[in-house]
């Protein structure tokens, strides 16, 4: 399924609702709180660094407002929920970290596991009785090179290696989405949730990427994906604001990006049984359990 030529001229009418961007102090997470204020709605940028997000919201025209998030802390990311009144229309977890070298978390997890999934699904979980449309978590395309280990989610007995630690948190966020439309679904829920990937944006999420792999990037920036982080934001606002069916995976399409497109998924990232083994894990691990 693919569209027209599409830009966020044409988004639908956001007045009266209120979004939530996690990373929004640069690249994708940026452009996507600039593009939902100027549609109207109320747009909260969730950052670990403050003072950067009131830098970028002081440049949008229309609501925002700035929060401190830290999605590699889970008290920050309990903070963050346990703060919060009113409901939530939107929630965009799009912040990630990506082939940083190997650390842990606050909560000594491994920094990509913890960050790009862990945290944004104790984030999403804690909220959840807030939101009221739909939530969008940002995934990539080399989420097919990644592996769920449920016996070593944490590295702590392979060999590290960060594009594919990667890889395994970006899988992780397909198969978080595929497993919360279950329950959604099977709650009778309204809720949709969504996800989207860039793929190839130059944003700063690539600074830590070194040798060949910076080599092959740098050759996708110039000859076969987008160079603007505009264009790599698009599949998440088409997935935050068209009216889609749950677990929709939304991409790139065209040359530049310019066409998003509900994208066919992976035999990988559609294992139901993965997913909810993955859903128990992550609840053990972070403390926070889907409502009940």
């Amino acid at each position: 399924m693919a569209t027209e030529t599409w830009t966020p001229a044409p988004l639908p009418d956001l007045a009266g609702r209120t979004a939530v961007v996690t990373g929004a102090s640069s690249g994708l997470g940026a452009f996507t709180a600039r593009e939902l204020a100027r549609a109207g709605a109320r747009v909260v940028l969730a950052v670990r660094d403050p003072a950067k997000g009131k830098t970028v919201a002081g440049a949008i025209a229309g609501d925002t407002e700035v929060r401190a998030l830290d999605l590699g802390d889970l008290a920050s990311v309990r903070a963050f929920a346990d703060t919060w009144s009113g409901t939530l229309d939107i929630l965009v977890n799009n912040a990630g970290i990506m082939a940083v070298p190997q650390g842990r978390t606050a909560d000594g997890f491994e920094l990509h596991i913890g960050t790009n999934h862990l945290g944004h699904f104790a984030l999403t979980t804690l909220l959840l009785p807030h939101i009221s449309d739909r939530i969008v978590t940002v995934s990539s395309g080399l989420a097919r090179i990644g592996r769920i280990d449920l016996d070593d989610l944490n590295w702590e007995h392979r060999r590290y290696k960060p594009m594919r630690a990667y890889g395994q948190s970006k899988l992780a966020n397909l198969l978080f989405t595929l497993e919360l439309q279950r329950r959604l679904t099977e709650a009778g829920s309204p809720v949709r949730a969504l996800s989207a990937h860039p793929g190839v944006a130059a944003t700063p999420l690539d600074r830590h990427v070194g040798g060949l792999q910076a080599v092959f990037t740098r050759i996708g920036y110039r000859f076969i994906g987008q160079k603007q982080p505009e264009f790599g934001a698009l599949p998440t606002l088409y997935a935050a604001t068209q009216d889609l069916p749950g677990d929709s995976y939304v991409g790139p399409g065209g040359r530049s990006g310019e066409r998003p497109r509900v994208e066919k998924r992976t035999a990988r990232d559609s294992d139901t049984a993965v997913a909810r083994r993955l859903w128990d894990l992550s609840e053990e691990m972070t403390g926070a359990r889907y409502p009940r």
